[in-house]
């Protein structure tokens, strides 16, 4: 099946571009449907195409991509919103993952690596490349917690569960954890929902954050 990609960003040289990537791909498994220039129009955007993806800048003049996020987020079946940056982390960030944004990218990703990307986001996983998640890790241990008190958090965790929360701040899927682990992927989901419960992470990418914070996790994603 098509992933279809809603783009959204202010600047329209950024969403021709993205659109040249996405729409370019070897196998044409990606399609941008539609762009919008603000959240108003994003939302509308989301209502016509019925987007699996939604690539989502957050700062726009008029309606802002948060307020976009929080609209979408009570749809009954919201598509998957990856965040857009230029990696100036900030709170707008850390309020977007809050509201259930599926992950981030740069702006500045490479074509193969967003059309990945895309995909992993489609296919319901976090998208958090490794050395935004770091950044996005030190803002949020200056906001909520320092490095201590997320070693603090993890600290009686067992040994696997650390292992799963390792790879969760590495952005693998259950698949990719359960391969990594040698486990099966319905044992992953259980392990993964038993840490969202401890950790008190609302998600995944909350939980990957965590794993950053804790220094658990290297820039390199290993």
């Amino acid at each position: 099946m098509t992933i279809r990609v809603l783009v959204v960003d202010d600047e329209p040289m950024v969403c021709a571009h993205l659109r040249t990537i996405l729409d370019d791909g070897p196998d044409g498994a990606i399609s941008v449907v539609g762009e919008a220039h603000d959240g108003a129009e994003a939302v509308e955007a989301v209502v016509r195409h019925r987007p699996d993806v939604v690539l989502l800048d957050l700062r726009m003049p008029g309606v802002d991509g948060l307020a976009a996020l929080e609209r979408l987020a009570g749809f009954d079946t919201p598509p998957a919103v990856v965040v857009l940056t230029t990696f100036d982390v900030d709170s707008y960030v850390l309020r977007a993952l809050g509201l259930g944004a599926r992950g981030f990218l740069l702006k500045s990703t490479a074509p193969e690596d967003l059309r990945r990307l895309v995909r992993v986001a489609a296919d319901g996983h976090t998208v958090l490349s490794p050395e935004a998640a770091q950044r996005l890790a030190h803002a949020s241990g200056r906001e909520d917690r320092t490095r201590q008190d997320a070693r603090a958090r993890i600290a009686d965790l067992p040994e696997r569960e650390t292992e799963v929360l390792t790879a969760l701040g590495a952005g693998l899927s259950n698949a990719a954890i359960g391969v990594r682990l040698h486990l099966s992927e319905a044992t992953v989901k259980g392990y993964v929902s038993r840490l969202m419960v401890r950790l008190d992470c609302d998600n995944r990418t909350q939980a990957g954050l965590l794993a950053f914070a804790a220094g658990l996790v290297d820039l390199d994603g290993s």
